[in-house]
């Protein structure tokens, strides 16, 4: 079983040739998340502290939450979610520095300590342009 938050290299790779090419690109992360229980998601203190740090370091690297809303089951498959968010960055190489801002450290503190379970989907982000 791998962890989670461990990067999968081949699609880092390409994430990473693309960032270091002429050809980066928006790109929209899907991210498809259960919380541990004692976060009390939607309402607890833990959660919104985790969403607040997130919006600010999306924010300085001129990303953007486009929409979060919370799944209320699935009716096929079988894994539980409590919550769907789209997070739009204007390049792949922004994606990439999310590790290296000043409040990544905190942001991602806070994600271990919110998030059980995530899987996270690359998908074309110059399809929300403003």
């Amino acid at each position: 079983m791998t962890d989670q938050f461990e990067p999968n290299e081949e699609d880092f790779s390409i994430i990473n040739s693309i960032a270091e090419s002429d050809m980066d690109r928006p790109v929209l992360m899907l991210n498809l998340n259960r919380y541990f229980e004692s976060v009390s998601f939607p309402d607890g203190k833990l959660y919104k502290s985790y969403m607040d740090v997130l919006s600010k370091l999306l924010e300085s690297l001129g990303g953007k939450i486009l929409w979060q809303m919370p799944s209320y089951g699935q009716p096929l498959g079988g894994e539980k979610l409590h919550e769907i968010i789209a997070i739009w960055y204007p390049s792949h190489e922004a994606f990439l520095s999310l590790r290296k801002m000043p409040l990544s450290e905190e942001n991602f503190k806070l994600r271990a300590m919110c998030v059980e379970h995530a899987v996270l989907h690359r998908c074309p982000g110059d399809l929300f342009l403003d």
